[in-house]
């Protein structure tokens, strides 16, 4: 006996039956009318101008504007505040979330308070953004430097009031 699919010799206990192709209950081989197999592009009309490609979305990430300045994380339920100043505010509120739930948070003070109250009691703020001017004597690092005086001097977040340790507030 010959196999069906490759016409190799077969022993008669291994060889596959050919199926009727009338055969409604019949499954179908191989590739489906009108659907891709994996791997292939879709080459249909509209469709590009649409979907955008790989390229455009890594280049449309690395244009964005970026924001920094001045946040706090506060404690709704027992009025204590941490505050921290970033050249990427987005990316430190990620961080911070991270690192509160898995429970390795670098400030052991509000590690405690977010495992016995819970996340719904934090509020993340952001309390000021610095605008990038384009400017030959505009520094980030010196505007940054400037706003975390003013806020540690206006909320005091230190010892009952807050979980700052010192006045370096800086993160990233």
């Amino acid at each position: 006996m010959r196999c069906v699919r490759c016409l190799t010799r077969r022993r008669p206990g291994i060889m596959k039956r050919r199926a009727n192709t009338e055969d409604p209950k019949r499954k179908p081989r191989g590739r489906i009318s009108g659907v891709p197999r994996a791997g292939r592009r879709i080459k249909e009309r509209g469709i590009r101008h649409i979907m955008k490609t790989r390229k455009e979305i890594i280049r449309e990430y690395k244009e964005r504007k970026i924001s920094a300045g001045i946040f706090q994380i506060r404690n709704t339920l027992k009025n204590k505040v941490l505050l921290g100043s970033s050249k990427n505010l987005e990316g430190i509120w990620n961080s911070n979330r991270f690192q509160l739930s898995a429970g390795a948070h670098r400030n052991k003070k509000l590690q405690e308070d977010w495992n016995e109250c819970g996340a719904e009691c934090f509020i993340f703020e952001i309390l000021e953004v610095i605008e990038e001017k384009d400017g030959p004597c505009f520094n980030m690092e010196d505007e940054l430097t400037l706003l975390e005086q003013i806020w540690v001097e206006k909320i005091k977040p230190f010892d009952s009031n807050g979980y700052n340790d010192n006045s370096n507030i800086r993160v990233a």
